[in-house]
């Protein structure tokens, strides 16, 4: 396939707009490399880079990486920094139980991460003695959770492996350089950016090249606000080079002697799969920000589930909370919850708190006269692809009330305030129990308090006559 720059065949046919030549991926190798230098974030993670051993480095880049997927780097720097206290090695992980490391993870949101990261070290000490898989394809293979990009990842930036690596940020950037306007997530689309970001790394340095060309993603080449003064690899960007061309095409309209034919970026190639769709014209306000570009995103699927919170007044004073345990598998697998179950859609009837706790988890109650229920209202909670409506009520009993089965399905356990918010809970489940606590809490009055260096009317007139 062949694209050229200008609406002309030449007698030396500038190569396709979408592709690198040799003296660009040069360039670029040696301007990002530079820039990076002199530019990067000073990250955690990235200090475990100087550590002479290359199990250490691999899983330090292991931890950072899975925990930044779908994360900003300020949220993950505090996880990371206790992740690596608590279990700084592989081994020390291995070492650990799923319901530690829900706990850990809790707040960080994708609890599957956390668990297959666990998985993955269980996996590292025993079946290869401790020693992480140094290449690409090895880590691909054998540890759960490791995608292509997280593997990529790894063997790059810990083992030196000249290893491309595609993320949101390589894409974006890769997307403008060579102005790529199809949809970012079609096979077409992926395919080339995966094939360029393996052509462009650097030999020697595939580590540093991989993570500056994502630190200009994050930094510089930013999907909303780009500022392409400061790009080290601009006057190489298609994307960059376009929207000057643009900005020289209006700005001689309003000269009197115009200039000679001015050249445009264009794909020659008919019905190219790499280029803006011809029914999505290019936004010249846009600029940069045409590229890259999604397809549409498929609608969260809409769900209600029926929530109790059960309150028990202890005896020696202060409050307990019953919760259960998630099944191993599925949507926040392993973590602790207040007794829920999903409605069904067919069937939607709202189930009273005592019917609700049988359903959810087999718990009776006893002496129902003492039983006081109320209802909190729907807390709302979007994940990835399910927005959550949580139908939320609650009950207070005192001891001895809640009778609680003698082999339950799941694990059941009593915990006060502080344990719950330290517990393996999601972050919709704290926002349940923080809507439960403003439904316990005295209504405050509404009503403006006089001014007390303004009399009431009645005083107003008392004081006339």
């Amino acid at each position: 396939m062949l694209c050229f720059i200008g609406g002309q065949r030449e007698e030396n046919p500038v190569p396709c707009v979408h592709d690198f030549v040799e003296k660009e991926i040069q360039t670029f190798r040696t301007s990002l490399l530079k820039w990076y230098r002199e530019n990067k974030r000073d990250l955690p993670w990235r200090k475990q880079l100087e550590n002479p051993d290359v199990n250490q480095r691999a899983y330090a880049v292991w931890v950072s990486e899975i925990m930044l997927q779908q994360t900003q780097v300020a949220t993950v720097i505090s996880y990371y920094n206790k992740w690596m206290e608590k279990w700084p090695t592989v081994e020390d992980l291995a070492k650990a139980n799923l319901e530690e490391v829900n706990e850990m993870w809790s707040g960080l949101g994708y609890y599957s991460r956390g668990r297959r990261l666990f998985e993955g070290a269980v996996k590292v000490v025993n079946s290869f003695q401790g020693r992480m898989p140094t290449t690409a394809e090895s880590l691909l293979k054998e540890l759960p959770g490791v995608g292509r990009y997280t593997a990529g990842a790894i063997a790059s930036i810990a083992n030196n492996q000249p290893t491309g690596l595609v993320d949101g940020n390589v894409i974006r950037v890769l997307s403008r350089m060579r102005v790529i306007g199809a949809d970012s997530t079609s096979a077409a689309v992926q395919d080339k950016i995966w094939s360029d970001a393996n052509k462009l790394v650097d030999p020697v340095s595939p580590g540093d090249f991989n993570q500056g060309l994502m630190e200009l993603g994050a930094t510089i080449c930013t999907p909303k606000s780009p500022d392409c003064s400061k790009c080290p690899v601009s006057s190489i960007c298609m994307a960059y080079i376009q929207t000057e061309i643009q900005k020289t095409k209006s700005s001689s309209k309003l000269v009197v002697n115009k200039p000679k034919e001015i050249p445009d970026i264009e794909c020659l190639v008919d019905g190219c799969n790499l280029c803006i769709p011809e029914q999505e014209n290019y936004d010249e306000s846009l600029g940069v920000q045409n590229y890259p570009r999604k397809g549409k995103k498929k609608a969260a699927r809409e769900e209600v589930t029926d929530v109790c919170i059960v309150c028990q007044r202890c005896s020696s004073g202060g409050n307990k909370y019953l919760i259960v345990q998630r099944p191993s598998k599925g949507l926040l697998a392993g973590l602790w919850e207040f007794p829920s179950l999903v409605r069904d859609p067919n069937f939607g009837d709202i189930k009273t708190p005592i019917c609700l706790l049988r359903d959810a988890c087999g718990v009776t109650c006893k002496l129902l006269s003492t039983v006081l229920e109320g209802t909190v209202g729907e807390v709302t909670h979007i994940f990835s692809h399910i927005h959550q409506t949580y139908f939320v009520q609650k009950m207070t009993i005192d001891e001895g009330v809640v009778e609680l089965p003698s082999n339950p399905k799941t694990a059941l356990k009593w915990v006060t305030k502080e344990e719950f918010l330290d517990a393996g809970t999601s972050t919709a489940m704290k926002k349940v129990f923080k809507a439960y606590e403003n439904s316990c809490s005295p209504k405050q009055d509404k009503k403006k308090k006089e001014d007390p260096k303004q009399p009431s009317i009645s005083a107003f007139f008392k004081k006339k006559s």
